[in-house]
Formats: structure tokens, sequence, C-alpha cells
């Protein structure tokens, strides 16, 4: 197809946020298709985990390695190649039959989505070189975070209600079908070709040494506890700790060799830098983790359609949206005392929701507690990008948003595998499974989470200026 690419930036624009929309929408998405897929495909809880997991680890495991393939075999290609095999897989996860396919599926829809997404990020920066009209485009890639996120929970409970040819969790799947077609020949047809880096090359052995380190950590803790913790789990994560270790001599390696590596190893000598990931571990562990926890609770202990499920996220969508909106306007005057707000308003929502769910309670209790955790969650999850790089030099910065972002799935996968697994355990040894039971002990180590977040927030030194969170982040 002849490249007639658009001049038109804020249309290219439009086209580029299709990766973040499909890629967030799938993470919702899945919540309120839970219990449908575990019958449809007779997964254990485990496996269940895994369906969300390993998408998040696919993607981790690439985010890294997907933005430089962008650099060095043009952005528009990986773009479009990301794309097709995210639509492909999308499929794929559709067709399943057996849990295994599910999640083999899911691991390589994870794959993909890191080739697209990093693109979509680097398209702003050659987009837009103005610095108000980019901070504008980057309020557009936000924007679209929450509304994917409004789209997914309200369309997964429509479509795992709807019984057409197929069953209704298949369709959550099929429906990437047509809007990866679309963006597929939008993308071929509009987007401009980016030059690229001739010098340097890939750090293959560092992305592979990565994602064999975070699946021998994930898997062994989802699947493991649901068989009793066999020796082959162990060792897998003691592994795991071994292939960490290994990856930090490779990188230094390469580093002092002034090679490429994948991860720059001077960024870990910051304690900013290094209190900021602590933060988004807690934080991400928690987030995750809730969305599981209440889809499943509302669903299977409530007996909620899907479709009601999804109806009761939408105020938390409508209010995480203009929070996450408000909390950008105020971090660089408040700073971190904007997200310590948000963290209590998230605490307080977690302690009525275990004081007051029951299975007789008013069904308006947990769509308003829901909702205020958006409310808290938009002040929080959005700025935590921003507060974390900061105190990063800008030459840095562009590393240091590819380490946060690998950080931030691995996290959200580690809370599906670790407080997932404490909710799933507490349904698992009870002889007729007590959803609220679980839900209150998931909970608990949620407001764990909740509490280090804030602790390692109050830690982080207030820096001296405040430079524009667009620039840095994007710079």
């Amino acid at each position: 197809m002849k490249n007639n690419p658009t001049s038109n930036k804020w249309f290219a624009l439009t086209i580029v946020l299709t990766a973040p929309l499909l890629y967030v929408i799938d993470i919702f998405i899945i919540n309120m298709a839970i219990p449908g897929i575990q019958q449809g495909v007779h997964a254990t809880n485990g496996e269940m985990q895994l369906v969300i997991a390993g998408y998040l680890l696919g993607s981790a495991s690439l985010l890294i390695i997907g933005g430089r393939a962008g650099d060095y075999l043009g952005k528009k290609k990986v773009f479009l190649w990301g794309m097709i095999l995210f639509t492909l897989t999308s499929c794929c996860c559709g067709l399943s039959q057996t849990a295994m396919q599910l999640n083999s599926m899911r691991f390589f829809q994870g794959v993909s989505s890191a080739l697209m997404v990093p693109q979509s990020i680097a398209y702003i920066q050659v987009l837009f070189t103005d610095s108000k009209e980019r901070a504008k485009a980057i309020g557009w890639y936000g924007a679209t975070l929450s509304i994917a996120a409004i789209i997914g929970q309200i369309l997964g409970g429509w479509l795992v209600d709807t019984h057409l040819i197929v069953a209704g969790w298949r369709l959550i799947f099929f429906i990437n079908l047509p809007v990866g077609i679309a963006a597929t020949w939008a993308i071929a047809r509009f987007l401009p070709e980016t030059n690229r880096v001739t010098t340097g090359t890939f750090d293959y052995t560092g992305a592979g040494i990565l994602t064999t380190g975070l699946i021998c950590l994930i898997y062994p803790l989802t699947k493991g506890r649901e068989l009793g913790w066999p020796a082959w789990s162990i060792w897998l994560m003691l592994l795991s700790l071994f292939t960490f270790t290994y990856l930090w001599i490779d990188q230094k390696k390469k580093k002092q060799h002034l090679k490429i590596p994948l991860l720059d190893i001077s960024l870990f000598t910051m304690k900013e830098f290094n209190l900021g990931l602590l933060a988004v571990l807690f934080h991400f562990m928690m987030h995750t983790a809730y969305l599981l926890m209440i889809a499943v609770y509302l669903q299977d202990g409530l007996h909620l359609s899907a479709l009601e499920c999804g109806m009761y996220f939408l105020l938390h969508a409508v209010l995480f949206m203009i929070t996450s909106m408000l909390a950008g306007k105020l971090i660089p005057r408040y700073g971190k005392r904007v997200l310590l707000a948000g963290i209590m308003i998230i605490l307080f929502s977690f302690l009525l929701q275990v004081k007051i769910y029951h299975p007789q309670m008013q069904r308006w209790w947990p769509i308003a507690l829901i909702g205020v955790y958006g409310l808290g969650n938009g002040m929080v999850l959005p700025s935590l990008l921003t507060i974390v790089l900061r105190s990063i030099p800008v030459k840095f910065a562009g590393t240091a948003s590819g380490v946060f972002s690998t950080f931030q799935q691995t996290a959200s996968a580690l809370g599906i595998s670790i407080i997932g697994g404490v909710f799933y355990h507490m349904i698992d040894i009870q002889p007729h499974p007590d959803y609220l039971i679980a839900f209150k002990s998931g909970m608990a180590a949620d407001i764990a989470c909740l509490i280090m977040v804030a602790i390692i927030l109050w830690l982080l030194p207030v820096p001296v200026n405040d430079d524009s969170p667009e620039t840095i982040a994007l710079e």
C-alpha cells in the first residue's frame, strides 16, 4: 500500500491513541467476565489469576525492548505489527477451549501490546514539538486511559450477558477484531514513518533474562498456592531471585563496556527513584487486586449479573477521570500532598467496605464506596509517574519512564498473584465458599499495601524546583 501520511497531527493522534485504548480496555473488561470465562474453559481459581497476570506479565517483559524496537526499526512499522499481533492474539483468546490455551494467548496478547503502546507515547513526541500542544496531547492520552477504563467496565458487563452465536465472554476478545482491522488500516495509510536509530544493538539477552525471571516468580505464585506449594514452585521462586541477580550483573557489565543495556542501573542509585518505585509496587498491587476481588465478590458473592456489576463501576470511572484531571493541575503546586490526600480517601473507602459489606446491605453502598475509591485513586494513580520522575535528570527521563512502566505492570501481576491469592485461598479452604470473608481478607492485605504507599510518599523529599511534569515525562 502506498504510504500517504496525513498532515493533520490531531487526526494522527486519534490513530495513535487506539493502542492505549485497546490495551486498557483489555485489562478492565476481563474483571467483568471472570465468572463466565471460568465456566467457559473450566478454569481453576489459579488459572483465572493467570488470565489477568499473564497479560500483564507479557506486557512487562517487553515494554522497554518494544520502545527500543521503534527507535531501531521505525515506530510506524513496530506499531503496525504490534496492532496486527494484538488483533490476532485477541481472536485466539476468544477461540480458546482450555485454560492453558487462553493463558498462553493472553501472554502473547500482552507481548503484542508491549510493541504498540510505547510507540503511541513516542509518536506524541514526534508529532507535537510545541510544548503547549504536547501538553494538550498528553492530556488526551490520560483522558483515553480513563475513558478506556469506563468502556472496559461497562462493555465487559454488557458483552458477557449477550448470548449470540458464541458465549458472551468470547465476545470481549472478538470485539477487538473490527477495531484492530480499522486501526491497522489507519496506521498503514495515514501515520508517517519516523527516523531510525542506526547505532547500537538490541539487548536481546537482557530482555530474555528479565522475562525468565518474571515468569519464574509470577507463575509459581499463582499455581503453587493452588497446588499446595509443591517443591517445583519453591525452586522456581528461588530461581527468579538468582535470575534477577544475574540480570543486575549483566546490565552492569554491559554499561561498563559502553554497550546499551536494557536497564540503566544508574537510575537505581537515586534514593528518590527507588522510593518512588516502591510506592508504585505497593499501589499497583493494591489497585489491580482490588478490581479483581470486588468484581468477583459482586458477581459470585452478591449474585449480580455481569452487566449490573459493570454499572456499579460507572460512578468510580467518572470520579476517577474528574479527580485525575484536577490532580494534574494541583501537583505542580502541592506535590505529594495531593497523593497523600488521595490515599486517605481510599483508606476511608476500604475501611467502610470492610465494615459495611454484607449480603443484606442496601445495594447503593457498593456503588457509593467504589465511587469514593475512584475519587481517591484519581488523585494518586495518574500522578505517580510525575512524582517518581520529578527528581530524575532529564537525560534519564526516557529510560526512567520505561522502567516505571515495566515496574507498574509487574506490580499489577504480583497483586493478582499475591493479594488475589489470599482472596482465592480463603474461598478454596471453605466447604461452602464465603466470598465476604475472602473479600475482607484480601482487603486487609490491600489496606496494608495502602499504608506502605502512604509511608513511602511521606519519606519522599520535597523537590527544590517544580519542572513541568509533561516535559520531564516525555523529554
